[in-house]
């Protein structure tokens, strides 16, 4: 321990930068950090939206997977199947640039509930883990924004994220998610 304070703290005098626990190192941290999340996040989903709208990557299509969504008690199941391709698509890759982080993150939160209500009767290993830890990723981006290695930067009222702008997008989310669970028979 210095005479100063801790040892992370510089000795009087010493620029703040010297400091790799200095606020310009920890914010660069923070933003490489949520960009690794976004783009792990936003292109695994993305692609799997693809595999359902497109049957890319050994994918479904929408034709057959809009028959799975009919197995699963979906209502007009081809339009669900479009719905959730699209909002997996349009979000993974809003979180990926972070354009509208809170909305591309509350929308594929959203549409993983749905994933993780289709097939919790197989459990958590082997059943819902893959679309809970995807879910959960995505409403953590909602809330903290994208950082400033995104496009969100760019945008005046979304430079500085404010928590509740991730709030009011994930309760929308919520109330979405939970009609549409509801809706299956």
């Amino acid at each position: 321990m210095s005479y100063y304070g801790d040892e992370n703290t510089p000795p009087m005098g010493t620029p703040a930068h010297a400091s790799p626990r200095s606020a310009p190192g920890v914010l660069r941290a923070h933003d490489i950090g949520l960009l690794v999340v976004r783009l792990g996040v936003g292109l695994i989903i993305a692609a799997r939206g693809s595999q359902h709208l497109f049957g890319w990557w050994g994918g479904l299509g929408l034709y057959r997977t809009g028959e799975e969504f009919g197995h699963l008690g979906y209502p007009a199941p081809r339009a669900m199947a479009f719905i959730a391709g699209l909002t997996e698509t349009l979000g993974g890759l809003g979180l990926a640039v972070g354009l509208l982080t809170p909305l591309a993150g509350a929308a594929v939160a959203g549409c993983m509930a749905n994933a993780v209500a289709a097939t919790w009767h197989l459990g958590l290993f082997g059943g819902f883990e893959f679309p809970l830890l995807i879910g959960v990723c995505a409403a953590g981006l909602a809330l903290t924004g994208s950082g400033r290695i995104a496009i969100d930067a760019l945008i005046p009222g979304l430079r500085s994220q404010r928590v509740g702008y991730g709030v009011a997008a994930l309760v929308l989310a919520a109330i979405l998610a939970t009609v549409t669970i509801l809706l299956r028979t």
